[in-house]
């Protein structure tokens, strides 16, 4: 990642028990290249989480301990920490914050978006849910659906502990729970894709030299040998995550704001992630606008264009039951032949998702909280 760029810090939520540790290690072993940052925060006196995770992130993990994050007053220890991380000697690509699983989502994503830190931005929340003890924790925390109605991707962990009907059955509680839209991601032993939330680097200069990385690789290779040796008799099965679609999008032609965000307005809840950046060329806006999507939670990012790189749009599309011919359909439909000729104020669409400077002493973000 440029380091001129900020870095994404994305919000790791869920009740203790739910498996968000669980998640986070699988994020880390199968991170590649990727430099991850890592906010530990536990609730009580020993960080059993804390230590859990420390082998894999080292000197790049911090951790509140002793209390919940959002009691932080006024965000200033959790800015303290994520400025450690994000000093450009750490080359840190992607923070993750696990939660305390009794803190408050919406506390965490307020900070975070009126940080003054322009090093970092919000990446959106991930929350963790435990299907074999679904109604339970509704019933031991009655403010489990307010956490469900602000995540941009829910995790719906441990599907192999209950049957189909039970499944959908949860399923149907989180459509009306959750926001409009919102993703609901269904996995066992927190196995989901790193690209589902961030970029991975490729392994290159260390991948055959015993790295770390292969450390991780080999470890995760015997453990899986070790409990299910009757599969890796025919071959090596793919167990790290669920299968996903990958539809990637190219266009030379401007796209239109205007039908570019009515797009995203509607796109499928089975599209976990979007990820590029867009032409729009509308006078006034002529920028290369990154596009930053996980769930439900959007961003754009302006940058300037490189010198002689071409004006074109590129996309990747990622979620799984998704219709990527008609995905491409829809978004060839956003072309626009004459950019030029249309006014500022289709871009307002778009400006509604760009992230910018909290105003001095207000605790707030001058945006909205970035979600569709």
């Amino acid at each position: 990642m440029n380091s001129r760029q900020p870095i994404p810090v994305v919000v790791l939520a869920g009740f203790l028990g739910s498996g968000k540790t669980t998640v986070l290690n699988h994020l880390l072993a199968g991170r590649g290249g990727t430099r991850i940052g890592v906010v530990v925060n536990d609730f009580g006196s020993i960080e059993v989480d804390a230590m859990s995770v420390a082998g894999q992130v080292g000197d790049s993990m911090v951790s509140l301990g002793g209390g919940c994050l959002c009691c932080a007053v006024d965000g200033s220890e959790l800015d303290a920490y994520l400025e450690k991380l994000s000093a450009p000697v750490h080359r840190i690509d992607v923070i993750v914050i696990e939660a305390s699983g009794l803190a408050e989502p919406q506390e965490m994503i307020r900070m975070l978006m009126a940080s003054e830190n322009p090093a970092i931005r919000y990446g959106g929340m991930v929350q963790v849910v435990d299907a074999a003890e679904f109604d339970a924790t509704r019933t031991r925390h009655p403010e489990t659906d307010r956490h469900l109605a602000v995540a941009d991707l829910v995790v719906l962990n441990k599907i192999d502990r209950v049957d189909a009907a039970e499944r959908a059955r949860i399923e149907q509680q989180l459509a009306v729970v959750c926001a409009p839209g919102t993703p609901v991601l269904a996995t066992d032993h927190g196995r989901i894709d790193p690209e589902l939330l961030f970029d991975r680097r490729p392994w290159t200069e260390t991948r055959g030299q015993l790295s770390f990385e292969d450390l991780l690789a080999e470890a995760d290779d015997h453990e899986h040998d070790h409990e299910h040796g009757h599969e890796h008799a025919h071959g090596r099965c793919d167990h790290a995550h669920a299968a996903y679609e990958s539809t990637e999008f190219t266009s030379e032609q401007a796209l239109s704001p205007r039908r570019f965000i009515d797009f995203l307005d509607r796109r499928p809840a089975g599209l976990y992630r979007i990820k590029g950046f867009v032409y729009f060329g509308v006078p006034g806006h002529e920028e290369r606008y990154e596009v930053h999507a996980v769930g439900r939670f959007l961003r754009f990012a302006p940058r300037p264009w490189g010198r002689g790189e071409a004006r074109v749009s590129q996309l990747v599309l990622i979620g799984s039951g998704t219709d990527g011919p008609g995905l491409l359909r829809e978004l060839e439909a956003c072309r626009e032949a004459a950019p030029h000729e249309a006014r500022p104020e289709s871009m307002w669409g778009v400006l509604r998702y760009v992230a910018r400077p909290a105003e001095p002493g207000s605790g707030v973000p001058a945006t909205g909280s970035g979600e569709t």
